[in-house]
């Protein structure tokens, strides 16, 4: 089961400047969903762009967050970034659209986000394509010549 926070699609550009506190707001909804999936393994996800967080409040909750080891950069339908913040399971992810603009930014509280999952059409099409690959070469070359050992 999936939960979702923040459904709008704008933020308080008019407060740009200005912290609202919506940082530790959203941390509290986050610790709440990561103690979920904790327990029960349910996973959450915060849309950042339907709240009205400011630049400050988005640049703090950042900040807080912190970045862990893992970073993936996608180049489908746009750039996408995605990041695993300091806390295991808590995933930034960042969606660019048209002059590089953030488009959907969100963040996905799982043990690995939907967007970096291969499709199982996609697993079948790769073995099915190393199958032939074994058909054709591989049964006709040396494995120890194409290793170069």
């Amino acid at each position: 089961m999936k939960r979702e926070f923040g459904q709008r699609d704008s933020g308080a550009p008019c407060m740009s400047s200005q912290a609202t506190g919506m940082a530790w707001s959203i941390l509290t909804e986050i610790g709440q969903l990561l103690e979920a999936l904790a327990a029960t393994g349910e996973t959450g996800t915060i849309a950042l762009r339907g709240l009205p967080m400011t630049d400050i409040d988005r640049q703090q909750l950042e900040e807080i967050l912190g970045h862990g080891e893992v970073r993936v950069e996608l180049d489908l339908a746009g750039h996408s970034e995605v990041w695993e913040t300091s806390y295991a399971g808590v995933w930034w992810i960042r969606h660019k659209g048209a002059g590089e603009r953030i488009a959907c930014e969100e963040i996905a509280i799982t043990p690995i986000p939907e967007i970096l999952l291969t499709h199982p059409v996609d697993i079948q099409a790769a073995a099915k394509r190393i199958r032939q690959e074994l058909d054709t070469k591989g049964a006709h070359e040396n494995p120890l010549e194409v290793l170069n050992v």
